[in-house]
């Protein structure tokens, strides 16, 4: 396996993953347009059984976005100002940025150095009279360490809401990310390993009684009260959020919600690829194992930090990250070598402007300002070729020798 340096490596190659599927999915989208029927519907409630059944757990909700799913949840368990919810300063913005957004305070925490997770040490620590909830991350598509978060929770008296962005399929003991907290938080942005034409997300819960205020809340707190007629009612059933006749039951409203409704053409596409998902998991893995291989064959494993997998878990590789000595050096010139990379994430959300009122300061998180500073994702996707990956490493090695 040769590499050069004129190889051209994406960082991730989505027309690669379509093109095999491109009759199936413009049928499921043809599907959707001829019925006219866009907002919820047959289509979504397919989805959130197949998902449900996919995932273990009760009850999937679908909704508009990975950040809907976590504010969705936060309103729905009524956490609002005067709360404080503990999550890790070192994720994508919406996890702090959905707890600001419903007046609580996030209570922000430093991560394991090894797997970028949140540190269930840290979070005891952060626990208050005031804590309302928890938020662990499985950043990167590898699970938390939850018997110990779970373990706080418990003994708190406070609920678990997984931020599950990111790890769709991966696993910690045998339970399956999104069905071990009182909710589970799923993205479907089109660079996830299920990934939609657009933006999605889903819920993931085993409590009725969440499921069914989280359908309230996804779509403006609409139920009509048992005294309505009967058919003001039709259409509010598990996963129906419009009457299509009736006497105005759409505007019967039993709680403050919002428009965090998936649509049928994003829940359409989404059914053609779940089938898809576990290949391609297997793929995004076989390709991590080679880069550890290649990375060893250079010499370079001592040089710089692999992607760990603790026992017990299974990750997906929605990212794979390293860390490498001179970062930004290093990354300038892959990109010089035609190889793509990204950083996640530069600025913990201890550093973000934004949050300055909470009152962080640089050196309180050490760990996760390390890892901002260190770290870069490369190419993981399934489709990804032995020469493209040679080609990364082949250009990494160029770039640390000189």
């Amino acid at each position: 396996m040769t590499a050069t340096r004129s190889a051209t490596v994406p960082l991730l190659d989505l027309k690669a993953q379509y093109l095999p599927l491109r009759d199936e999915l413009l049928a499921a989208i043809t599907r959707v347009c001829d019925s006219q029927h866009f907002i919820m519907g047959p289509e979504v409630e397919g989805l959130e059984r197949e998902l449900a059944a996919y995932l273990g757990v009760a009850d999937a909700i679908g909704v508009s976005s990975g950040t809907d799913a976590i504010l969705a949840v936060l309103m729905a368990l009524g956490i609002g100002p005067g709360d404080e919810v503990i999550t890790s300063t070192y994720s994508f913005f919406a996890t702090a940025g959905c707890v600001a957004r419903v007046g609580a305070r996030p209570v922000l925490v430093d991560i394991d150095p090894t797997t970028y997770n949140t540190d269930p040490a840290a979070i005891r620590k952060a626990l208050s009279p005031r804590t309302k909830a928890i938020i662990p991350v499985h950043l990167y598509g590898l699970c938390a360490d939850m018997d110990p978060i779970l373990e706080v929770a418990r003994e708190a008296g406070v609920p678990v809401i997984e931020d599950a962005a990111q790890a769709i399929g991966a696993t910690y003991k045998g339970r399956t990310a999104g069905s071990m907290g009182i909710a589970g938080c799923f993205s479907f942005f089109p660079s996830k390993n299920l990934g939609a034409f657009g933006d999605g997300g889903l819920v993931t819960t085993n409590d009725p009684a969440l499921a069914h205020e989280l359908r309230l809340v996804r779509n403006h707190g609409a139920e009509p009260p048992a005294s309505a007629p009967a058919d003001s009612r039709r259409g509010f059933g598990a996963a129906s959020p419009k009457p299509q006749g009736g006497v105005g039951g759409k505007y019967f409203h039993k709680r403050i919600g919002a428009n965090f409704r998936l649509d049928a053409l994003q829940a359409a596409v989404l059914r053609v690829k779940l089938p898809h998902l576990a290949a391609w998991t297997d793929a995004r893995r076989a390709n991590a194992a080679r880069y550890d291989r290649l990375f060893d064959d250079a010499g370079l494993a001592g040089r710089i930090t692999l992607p760990v997998e603790p026992a017990g878990r299974h990750h997906i590789f929605n990212q794979y990250v390293i860390r490498v000595p001179d970062r930004d050096r290093v990354r300038a010139r892959l990109t010089a070598d035609g190889v793509s990379t990204e950083i996640y994430y530069p600025v913990p959300f201890h550093l973000q402007e934004c949050f300055a009122p909470l009152g962080y300061r640089r050196g309180d998180f050490p760990r996760a300002e390390e890892a901002a500073d260190s770290t870069v994702a490369l190419p993981i996707y399934g489709e990804l070729s032995a020469e493209q990956q040679a080609a990364v490493v082949a250009a990494i090695a160029r770039a640390l020798s000189s």
